[in-house]
Formats: structure tokens, sequence, C-alpha cells
């Protein structure tokens, strides 16, 4: 379906729906316009569920009236219970009453399913309605839905950001960014994806030339700067969180002008929602006043290369405070120290005509040694940035065997041109892809160190070690949790049908599809085809 109320021209029964709540959860306080929840789930994704059925032209009730076809409750939930909830002997006729499970996976397939997997009784003609109940206040309820909320730390430490909504939201729709979490496991061939294009709502299946103007500009400015800020701690589901609703907020087509705008955005929850509406009211954000005074030093040390974000920390807490300390005190491994020799050069980002310079080296390098072996830069640099930190080069030969036993001479002949000055990573197996990580400098005066990358990979698996290179990796965890809700897993190697998942293992890795392009890719996902620089995300 390709508009938003698809769904609802999938599901021409679904006109109005509850989602119940046990009365022995008792619900929080809340505002006027909030639903209730249970004991355990925050409001998070009752609202998620209202507002999808809402968007795609469906109603919620607050009581069994005559209007309603289906009554959602958790998976955990008996038919006794819920007829007792609903004051009903039995459900009236034409009324369904089914697990919550059965929406998700409606919303995720943007069609009407069958809900004899789903249902807990069939409809029987019975005592009716509670006329009382008619005139109450329209509430959304639901109870605690384990199959398909995440129960962990993280999210709900992210939850006061903003993190938790959209990840919930992802969840229900299938398209969470985290691949260890699984969507919806249902099995679609190839050809099915291919006739069924994906929602426009994937970050995937739209340009990124759709956020070129940022409407909203002096509000991404300052989230960004708190998801750096998070970044450095090592907070990685609040930095999601904000990228997400950046990257929501670049492409949206006008200035956000209220909180209820904001929130109507997807990618954006109540409590992003709420710092927005601060930056639009006072032009500034509170959050960034109590940004600790550690983070300037933490993001000094994690721009050297090879020292993450608990590295960092873990300098911080031995009492190191500047480079110097760094290169006097702390104790370096052998890529730490070459990050630190070269810390200004890599930390300066370089000019796409350089990158293209370095790009041509390592080809003239590799088809000296065989005309037919492709190089191709990948990263920022083929996605059309004006700037690269740094330059990934693949190489592979059309003839699927040629490109063995080329690494160690390719890595030869720039060591004895003087191109490669220093080796992070000489030599790093994945599958059949070899890769090196190290340090160069073209020739001639004032010449900069930059990071340079060399992947070399059998060409049945170029275009997807392509795809990934290239990114952004926004993108490519788009493209990989859409590959899960058909049964199939993403990966720089290959795409991969009847991938069979068990929670979040991954007990058989399914078999390998064709893909000689990368456009076949985006045919078999549905997705409509990408170049390289409408993947910017």
């Amino acid at each position: 379906m390709e508009s938003r109320r698809g769904i609802m021209k999938a599901f021409p029964k679904v006109k109005r729906a509850k989602v119940l709540q046990g009365k022995d959860a008792p619900p929080l306080k809340k505002k006027a316009d909030e639903c209730d929840v249970t004991a355990g789930i925050g409001s998070a994704r009752c609202q998620i569920f209202q507002r999808q059925i809402q968007q795609n032209g469906g109603r919620t009730e607050s009581s069994l009236c005559t209007d309603v076809t289906h009554v959602v409750v958790d998976d955990s939930m008996d038919s006794e219970r819920a007829l007792r909830l609903l004051k009903v002997d039995c459900m009236p006729s034409g009324v369904q009453l089914v697990k919550c499970t059965w929406l998700s996976l409606c919303i995720s397939e943007k069609q009407l399913l069958d809900v004899a997997n789903y249902s807990l009784l069939l409809p029987k003609r019975g005592k009716g309605l509670d006329p009382k109940r008619k005139k109450q206040k329209q509430l959304f309820y639901i109870t605690s839905c384990s199959q398909t909320v995440p129960d962990s730390k993280e999210e709900v430490q992210g939850e006061e950001d903003g993190v938790s909504q959209s990840d919930l939201e992802a969840l229900i729709t299938g398209q969470h960014p985290k691949e260890e979490t699984p969507g919806p496991s249902l099995s679609l061939g190839p050809d099915t994806a291919a006739q069924k294009p994906v929602s426009g709502k994937w970050v995937c299946a739209q340009s990124s030339q759709s956020k070129s103007n940022n409407f909203n500009k002096h509000i991404t400015d300052k989230l960004e700067l708190l998801a750096k800020a998070y970044t450095h701690q090592g907070d990685k589901w609040r930095v999601l969180g904000y990228s997400k609703a950046v990257n929501a907020l670049k492409s949206y087509h006008k200035p956000i002008t209220s909180y209820q705008e904001a929130c109507q955005i997807p990618g954006i929850g109540k409590r992003m929602a709420d710092k927005i509406e601060e930056i639009m009211e006072s032009g500034h954000l509170r959050k960034l006043d109590h940004i600790s005074e550690a983070v300037p030093v933490l993001e000094l040390f994690t721009n050297i290369w090879g020292a993450g974000a608990k590295t960092a920390q873990l300098w911080y807490q031995q009492g190191f405070r500047t480079l110097e300390d760094i290169g006097t005190k702390a104790h370096l491994n052998s890529t730490q120290k070459i990050g630190l020799k070269h810390y200004s050069d890599f930390l300066d980002r370089m000019p796409r005509e350089e990158a293209g310079a370095i790009e041509k080296v390592v080809r003239d390098a590799a088809q000296a040694i065989d005309p037919g072996l492709v190089a191709m830069a990948c990263g920022s640099y083929r996605r059309g940035k004006a700037t690269c930190g740094d330059v990934d080069v693949l190489i592979s030969h059309p003839d699927g065997k040629s490109h063995k036993g080329v690494f160690i001479k390719v890595l030869q002949t720039l060591h004895n041109s003087g191109f490669l000055t220093d080796d992070l990573v000489s030599h790093e197996e994945n599958g059949e892809q070899k890769k090196y990580m190290g340090v160069c400098r073209l020739p001639g005066p004032d010449q900069r160190h930059r990071r340079l990358d060399i992947i070399i990979v059998p060409y049945d698996e170029f275009a997807c070690a392509l795809m990934y290179f290239t990114g952004s990796a926004h993108f490519n965890r788009s493209m990989r949790a859409l590959a899960k809700t058909k049964r199939m897993s993403l990966s720089e190697h290959s795409l991969n049908k009847d991938v069979v998942r068990q929670g979040s293992v991954k007990v058989h890795g399914g078999t390998p599809l064709p893909t000689p392009t990368e456009r076949d890719v985006f045919i078999i996902l549905g997705v409509p085809y990408r170049e390289p620089h409408e993947r910017d995300w």
C-alpha cells in the first residue's frame, strides 16, 4: 500500500478498535488527552497503536459500542478475564477478540490478516452491550505486551529523551534499527517483495535529498549538540533517538510551529517534542547547560583513532585532561600511538578531490597487477560529499576468481612506493573478504596523512559490499531492518532469504540470493532504487 491510508484500504472492516486493559492494573496519573496505562508499561506503546490506527483511517473507542469490530487484548490474557473486564457474557456478533500481536503484524504487513491464529474466541450472540458504557470518556487501553516490547535497562533509561517511544514504534512497524532485535518474521519471497513496494516511512525508501532544505536548523543544531555529548559518554541509545529525530526534522517540509505538530512526525516521541517546543519558545535547550565538564575532554580523547568511549572515560578517571597527558602518562597500544601521532591530520576532513586522488593511486596499483581488477572508493566520497573523513576502497574482479592473491601484492606495491606510511590493522579476515586499515599520504609537499581502508571482496559479494561500505550507517540499518521483516538478512556479504530466527538468535542463515548489482538488492526488497547521493542520511 503506497499511501498512509493504505492500511485501511486493506482493512475494510477495521473501522473502530478497542485495546483492553485489565482493571487490576491501576492507571497512572495522566493528562486529559493521554491514554491509561498498566503497571509496567509506559504510555508510549498505547499512543503508538492509537496513532497507527488513526493515521490509517481507523478509529478507537473507549467502550464496547455497536461500531466496534475488534477488541485487542494482551497476548497473555484469557477469554474469561477479557469478557469479565468487558462486562459481557460473550462477544457480540461480528466482534473479534484478538491478541495484540495480530494488530502489530497487520500494521507491519499493511494488510488485514486472518485472526484465526490470534483470536481468543469466536464471536457469539450474547447479552450485547452495557448502555451505561457508551458515553464513557474515550480512552485507549492496552496491557503489557512482552512479546513485542523490549524489556531492557537501556530502553527504560533512554525513554527520558524520547528513545523508547520511537524504538517501540519501530518494533510495531517492523522498522527497528538495532540489528539484534528482529521485526515480525514473515515468509515473503523476493517475487512477493518486488510486487509490494514498501511504505515511504522507511528511511531506505526515501531520498536523503528531501532533507537538503533544513527548515528547522535552529532546532537540529541544538539536538545535534546533545547527541554529540551522549556519543562521547557512550550512551548509544540516546544517540540513536536523537539521530532519528534530527533526520526526521531535517527532512520535514516546513518549519515546525507547535508541540502537536512535532508529535505527528514519525521518529519523534513526546519527550523529544517537549525539547523541540522548548527550543521553539526560548531559543535554548536547558539540558545543554548541564552537559558534564568531562564531555569536551572525552571528545578530545575519543578523537584519537583507536580510542573508544570506554577508553576515553578510563583516561579521564585516571586524571588525564590533555593530549599531552595521554602522550606522556597513558599506556597506549600501537594503533593509539599512530592515532595520536596523526591526530590533527585525521581530524581534518579532506576535500573530495584529495579522496579521489587516493582512490586513483590504489586503483593504479591494483590494475598494474591485473588490468581487469575493479577498484572503487565508497563511503562519503561515493555519496557525493564535499569532504571526507577517510577513504574506503573496494577491489574485486568480474571473473570471480582473479581477486585471489591480490591483497598482499597491492599492499606491497603501495608500501614500496611510500604511499602507505603506517599500518593500523594489516590483515583482517571477514569471511572471504580481506581488509587492510592504515594510513596513507599522497606524494608532494604539504600533503597530510589520511586514513585508508582497502577491502578485497569476491565479485558475487561486490554489490552488497558496495552498498554496505557506501552507507550511510542510518540507511544501512533501515535496509537490514526491512530485510528482517521479510525473513531475510542483509550484510556486506549477501542478501539471504528463508532466514530463521528464535528471538534475537539467528538459528538458520538462509540461502543467498543472486545480487549482481545494488539495484537487484533494492528490487528484491521492494525499495525504489536510490543513487548513492540519495543515501546520505
